[in-house]
């Protein structure tokens, strides 16, 4: 696999080694730690595997060899986690922390030390944390909440419009254009166009492009990716220069018209650190504004559709949460703010869509210093594992032997009590843990009730869930029969128990830190 980009920290036992970090360097019983049969000299444990699917090859191993195991690929060695007590462990904060490795490192030529991407020991990331995370106080979330609806019923006129024509429609392609445009709108005044165009806008394909890139690094020899990925990289750098000149002229444009009513853009440029009194770089600037439209938009776009893969695949559970929009919303044509905080057994369908596809469907971790995991397996300071988060959450030992089944009760307040903590990661862990979670969570939560009270989803009887892989996931061909929905003639009690399930950390995590 490719090296991650050159990282370097300091500690009380010195810098850790520069560049890529196998496991072997890190964890002293490697032998201990089971692994695919049939390796192969120098290429590893390749046979019968996808390089488009990395992730569900890594699931596949994952239910073969248990909740610890590692792959070596083309002479590295990587160990993935995703029982419930190790990965819970590993959410020790005083212990380990977050490592940018794998995929993640190979965007960073696109969003440098962007809240996402960044290194921990790298001083931006905390700066611009601090800066930015009063723009997803509950204040400015009311302030975003008419853009949100605005945007949502760009996608509703054009789902009339497809209804009317007897199409079906493209649920990954028309979700991406929502979420985009959401983003784009709430954090920086602008708009793609998107429901306009025929074709997804250039942002999107650039974006795509270096997603897909990013993760192809991760399945060649790093010393053979100049020449296997030759003509990769000349669209990669392509597609990097469109997505600078896009972010580079919005934010010129923000200069010369002033003002975009304390928007997230409003702070990058104009708020300093309460403490310190710094301000962001235009560098850095630029950065934080990728890593916004990029993860602010492409993880919650797969979240949405996933969700609606299950809905219209159990009319059953599309119903009663219809049922509670009816009863929550009544007649008013655009709910309020707190209205979409009432939908508690939409969220629950959110959540569990979330728990079976989460779309930043992994996390790494390493250790702060020498430790044992579970008490179990010594770990050097630096070395890190990949948490599994599909894996994590499907342990039978949490979710039960009808852990692959869809099931949003999963989520009711007494169930989700009687769970231990760190089992439900969709938005990773800690500090770094996604800062635009609440964001994406609301805005979910709020289109999904619009379309449950605008239309009846059928699906596509020959239709199998099919996950493309980019980083993050995404339903492969997704398409949806439309019917206008009629009112329930009387109202339906729906429990009302359980509070919005908390998430922990950005299905790339959000616009994950």
């Amino acid at each position: 696999m490719a090296e991650t980009a050159t990282q370097t920290a300091t500690g009380a036992d010195g810098p850790l080694p520069k560049g890529f970090r196998g496991a072997e360097q890190g964890w002293p019983e490697l032998h201990r730690i089971p692994h695919p049969p049939r390796r192969l000299p120098f290429l590893g444990d390749v046979l019968g595997v996808d390089r488009r699917k990395p992730l569900q090859d890594s699931m596949r191993f994952a239910g073969q060899l248990g909740p610890i195991f590692r792959r070596r690929a083309f002479g590295n060695e990587f160990v993935f986690v995703w029982g419930a007590e190790l990965a819970a462990d590993m959410a020790d904060e005083s212990r380990f922390a977050k490592h940018v490795g794998l995929g993640v490192a190979n965007l960073r030529p696109i969003a440098g030390d962007g809240l996402f991407t960044a290194y921990n020991h790298e001083p931006n990331w905390q700066l611009a944390h601090d800066v930015l995370a009063p723009g997803f106080s509950r204040e400015a979330m009311e302030g975003y909440h008419a853009m949100m609806l605005s945007v949502a019923a760009r996608l509703t006129g054009h789902w009339d419009r497809e209804l009317a024509a007897g199409r079906w429609v493209d649920v990954p392609g028309d979700m991406t254009k929502l979420t985009l445009e959401t983003i784009a709108r709430t954090g920086f005044g602008h708009d793609f166009g998107s429901f306009e165009r025929d074709r997804p806008h250039p942002f999107v394909t650039a974006m795509i492009g270096t997603l897909t890139y990013a993760q192809r690094l991760n399945s060649v020899p790093s010393p053979l990716a100049p020449l296997l990925l030759r003509q990769a990289a000349r669209r990669n750098a392509a597609d990097i220069d469109h997505l600078n000149r896009t972010v580079d002229d919005l934010v010129a444009e923000r200069r010369r018209t002033g003002r975009g009513d304390g928007d997230l853009l409003d702070r990058m440029l104009e708020s300093a650190h309460p403490e310190t009194g710094e301000r962001l770089s235009a560098e850095n600037v630029r950065r934080q504004v990728i890593t916004f439209l990029v993860a602010g938009h492409e993880t919650t776009s797969g979240a949405l559709s996933f969700a609606l893969h299950y809905l219209a695949l159990h009319p059953e559970i599309a119903a009663r949460a219809a049922a509670e929009v009816d009863r929550v919303w009544g007649d008013t044509p655009a709910p309020d703010y707190d209205q979409v905080a009432k939908l508690r057994y939409v969220r629950r369908v959110l959540d569990e869509s979330l728990r079976l596809w989460p779309t930043a469907p992994a996390f790494a971790r390493e250790a702060r210093k020498d430790t044992v995991l579970a008490g179990d397996h010594p770990v050097r300071r630096g070395a890190w594992a990949l948490v599994l988060t599909p894996m994590l959450h499907r342990d039978p030992e949490v979710w039960g032997p009808d852990a692959e089944s869809f099931d949003p009760d999963r989520f009711e307040a007494k169930a989700a009590r009687g769970r231990a903590p760190h089992t439900f990661k969709p938005f990773g862990t800690g500090a770094r843990a996604c800062i635009g979670r609440q964001f994406a969570l609301h805005e979910a939560t709020l289109v999904l009730g619009l379309l449950l009270r605008r239309y009846d989803l059928t699906a596509d009887p020959g239709y199998r869930l099919g996950v493309t892989e980019r980083l993050t996931l995404m339903p492969d061909g997704l398409r949806l029969r439309l019917e206008r929905r009629r009112p329930a003639p009387a109202p339906v009690t729906v429990p009302d128990d359980a509070p919005a399930s908390q998430g922990g950390g950005c299905p790339v995590h959000g616009a994950g830190g």
